[in-house]
């Protein structure tokens, strides 16, 4: 027999709302292969998720600065222009967590994000303030998929690990709840999510 679940977890970042740096950086950069190379090279992923960690943008901006003086403004446009990065919310997929929600069910939210960014998305996306609580990387100095975040976050909220479910876009964080004795399910879109859910017994 299966476990009930009775927590149900949301990642933030391409599950609740669309993320893209190409957005302003078609603006910073046009060259679509110039741009390909900056974000290999210079504001890569690895340097970005060191903010989800925890780093400040100052000193990660001045990192890049010191090794890529020509290219000071490109680097300092990531911060400045995050706000276009995030242009709108995943409808379908808010609808689904505000219904279960509003079932009453636990529902609370693990992201990696940089803390005065989340800040920014809370105040220009309501739902982020409707889930019980959230965990943001920034805050703790832990990201995904690191078990310990996924076990900071159950002890902070009271979770049952065997009870909790995490929906996340990307398979490795998916993994990493696993590793933590969650369920888990990898998001691509709001009309699977249902399917997973209701696989688990959670009808939207």
């Amino acid at each position: 027999m299966t476990t009930e679940i009775r927590h149900i977890v949301f990642d933030i970042g391409k599950v609740l709302i669309h993320y893209d740096p190409n957005i302003p950086y078609s603006r910073v950069i046009p060259d679509e292969a110039e741009r390909a190379w900056f974000f290999a090279n210079v504001c890569t992923h690895e340097w970005n998720i060191e903010q989800d960690r925890g780093r400040t943008w100052e000193e990660a901006e001045a990192l890049l600065i010191a090794e890529h003086p020509e290219r000071e403004e490109q680097i300092r446009a990531f911060r400045k222009y995050w706000h276009d990065m995030v242009p709108h919310a995943y409808d379908d997929s808010v609808a689904i967590m505000e219904k279960l929600i509003a079932e009453g069910r636990d529902v609370t939210m693990l992201t990696n994000f940089a803390s005065d960014t989340y800040r920014e998305a809370e105040a220009r996306f309501y739902f982020l303030t409707k889930p019980r609580g959230v965990t943001v990387s920034g805050d703790i100095g832990l990201i995904k998929p690191d078990v310990a975040i996924y076990r900071t976050h159950a002890e902070s909220f009271g979770l049952d690990p065997a009870s909790t479910i995490f929906i996340d876009d990307t398979l490795v964080n998916v993994e990493g709840a696993k590793a933590a004795g969650w369920k888990a399910v990898r998001f691509t879109g709001a009309e699977q999510l249902r399917s997973d859910l209701a696989a688990y017994g959670i009808k939207v």
